[in-house]
């Protein structure tokens, strides 16, 4: 068995986050991410999308602190119209596990039990998809939406990408409009 089977093993989830010029949502949450209350391995991946700011030596200084943490990054010279997208599927391929979370750095885990919690929902073989929901009043209170296929889910993150969901803020519709704070995909 090779070492990269051996940590495939051993990582149950992988974060995945792209990041641009985004030192300070990286200095205030990237430790939410990083300092989880979990049984599960899991690792966070950071994918810094060409970023002139400090963003590379704050990343730096947290991996010294957070051995789950990995990055890397996409350089300025690629040019290429959907480069959020690309970003993305270097993040994604440099993930050691088979469940993919893609996050946001700007909603970060509000209760320390969020990693865990989604962990149980994708250990569940019949899941193929987790959407989180966290409630800014309540941050203890996360909500898991498990799909069993994708297509089922896909409404659901069609409709976010075409809309913000601004004003509105309870849970129902949350849930309805696909106004999520992550996404897994196993």
């Amino acid at each position: 068995m090779t070492v990269q089977e051996t940590d495939s093993m051993k990582t149950k989830l992988s974060v995945v986050l792209v990041v641009h010029d985004e030192a300070e949502a990286l200095e205030q949450n990237l430790p939410l991410f990083l300092s989880q209350g979990c049984d599960i391995p899991y690792e966070v991946i950071v994918v810094d999308d060409a970023s002139s700011d400090s963003t590379p030596d704050i990343l730096k200084e947290m991996k010294s602190k957070f051995p789950n943490l990995h990055t890397t990054f996409f350089p300025k010279s690629v040019v290429n119209p959907s480069r959020v997208q690309l970003a993305l599927y270097v993040g994604i391929k440099a993930a050691k596990s088979n469940s993919i979370v893609i996050a946001n750095i700007h909603r970060p885990p509000t209760s320390p039990a969020w990693m865990e919690g989604l962990a149980n929902e994708m250990n569940n073989s019949s899941n193929e998809v987790a959407l989180v929901y966290s409630d800014s009043k309540n941050p203890d209170d996360v909500t898991f939406q498990t799909f069993v296929q994708l297509e089922e889910a896909e409404p659901l993150l069609l409709k976010a990408e075409r809309r913000s969901g601004e004003g509105h803020r309870g849970r129902y519709l949350k849930m309805k409009r696909g106004i999520y704070d992550a996404v897994a995909v196993s």
